[in-house]
């Protein structure tokens, strides 16, 4: 269950009562331990595993929008699914989250994509949106990080912005377990480039835009 996994709230209250709180007034929380460290060692086991080749250059927008462009970000991804074991107590997290935020604020979420983003060394992403309002599906942004031993000198920090000022309101180191939870369209937000290999696993909560035309999410 959620509250077995994530740590209690302020004065022991419930820990998706704590997020979805944070999303209502800030739009954004960072929480210093999600999953316990046999669920987080799965994963990263699984991600080291895999082979270069079956990453893709990461890109910018969807389907007959998408290009790549590294001038913009230069980390690689992996998506992912429930067809893969190690990651099987990520999404039970991510399904339960989903409905918990759904009865408290009425946020529609309909599914959730996310793929493993590996960033080599001295890889980044500059400053962007993940949804723009009224253009896109994307609700509630989560980032996992998947970095054992990180230090300040490694970089690869997370500067989270909000929509009116130059200068970020967060910056955050991508510590092992440490997740992000914002809001897409309400905060832009930049990876600084990175010194040593950086691994996190990325991911959308979105609503339903299917019409009689297209069918959502496309794949």
């Amino acid at each position: 269950m959620l509250n077995a996994n994530l740590p209690s709230g302020p004065y022991g209250g419930d820990t998706i009562d704590e997020i979805a709180t944070a999303l209502e007034t800030s739009g954004y929380l960072v929480l210093p331990s999600v999953f316990s460290e046999d669920v987080l060692q799965s994963i990263f086991i699984h991600f080291k595993s895999l082979d270069e080749e079956r990453f893709r250059t990461a890109g910018i927008g969807r389907e007959d929008v998408y290009h790549v462009n590294q001038f913009v970000r230069t980390d690689e991804i992996f998506w992912l699914d429930r067809t893969i074991p190690a990651v099987n107590a990520y999404f039970d997290w991510i399904e339960e989250l989903r409905l918990g935020l759904n009865r408290r604020l009425f946020l529609g979420l309909f599914d959730y994509e996310c793929h493993y983003a590996y960033y080599p060394t001295g890889a980044f992403y500059k400053k962007h949106l993940d949804a723009f309002k009224g253009e896109a599906s994307r609700v509630v942004t989560t980032v996992l990080y998947l970095n054992p031993n990180w230090l300040p000198q490694d970089s690869g920090e997370l500067l989270l912005y909000n929509m009116e000022g130059d200068l970020p309101i967060e910056r955050i180191e991508p510590q092992f377990g440490k997740m992000v939870i914002f809001l897409s369209e309400d905060f832009p937000h930049e990876v600084l480039p990175v010194n040593k290999p950086r691994y996190s696993i990325a991911g959308w909560y979105r609503v339903n835009t299917s019409s009689t035309l297209a069918v959502d999410p496309p794949q």
